[in-house]
């Protein structure tokens, strides 16, 4: 269906140029699409090893946690982790992919003067070697842990821009582009069909004039 608009010569220059625009504007926002789907991908591939690396070090240091809750008393368990050594401070940035503000985590420990840089908030008198295990295990995954929400995090965003550019692609490429097309050629034909007309006027009126000579 054409756009309805004056079928004059302005007006299809006009939407001669308005078409031309769009064109350009649906190869880029396609190119962009292409790319935000191979950087998709990417992150894809990344989240799925990270998670299972890290669900692999989990599942580890939490059997390790369950054993040394067998051979502990609950009471010097709790007691053992009742007061954290150490803080976390956490800063959030932004990182631009293909015009999406992904989050960036960036983080530091600050360890208690007391402590040391000890990771572990406990002596080892009345503790067992698989809750140092896996307070050891937990603390390593701790920066792992930190880059699998960034990556999720920009997974989902990069996700949100496709959908949003696929329907722009699509409503260029099967709505404005086909109604303009079809504009203009209408236009263009209604201007051929006033030069013929035209033209047949003036050949009237030579006919008359010469029979008058």
């Amino acid at each position: 269906m054409e756009i309805r608009v004056n079928p004059t010569r302005m007006e299809l220059n006009r939407l001669k140029k308005r078409l031309k625009m769009a064109e350009r504007g649906h190869k880029l926002l396609k190119d962009k699409r292409d790319e935000l789907i191979r950087q998709f991908l990417i992150l894809v591939r990344k989240n799925k090893e990270l998670r299972e690396d890290i669900e692999e070090e989990l599942s580890g240091a939490f059997a390790k946690f369950l054993l040394a809750r067998a051979v502990m008393s609950q009471d010097n368990l709790e007691e053992a982790l009742m007061y954290p050594t150490r803080k976390l401070t956490l800063d959030i940035d932004k990182q631009n992919i293909m015009s999406v503000n992904a989050p960036k985590f960036s983080w530091h420990e600050d360890s208690d003067q007391d402590e040391g840089n000890s990771i572990y908030p406990y002596g080892f008198a009345e503790t067992s070697a698989e809750l140092d295990a896996s307070i050891e295990t937990l603390s390593g995954v701790l920066s792992r842990l930190m880059e699998l929400a960034e990556v999720e995090k920009a997974v989902q965003l990069l996700s949100g821009e496709i959908e949003k550019t696929r329907r722009r692609v699509n409503a260029l490429e099967y709505v404005l582009i086909p109604k303009l097309t079809e504009t203009i050629k209408y236009i263009a034909m209604k201007l051929e069909e006033n030069e013929r007309g035209a033209l047949v006027r003036l050949m009237k009126i030579k006919d008359v004039v010469r029979a008058k000579m």
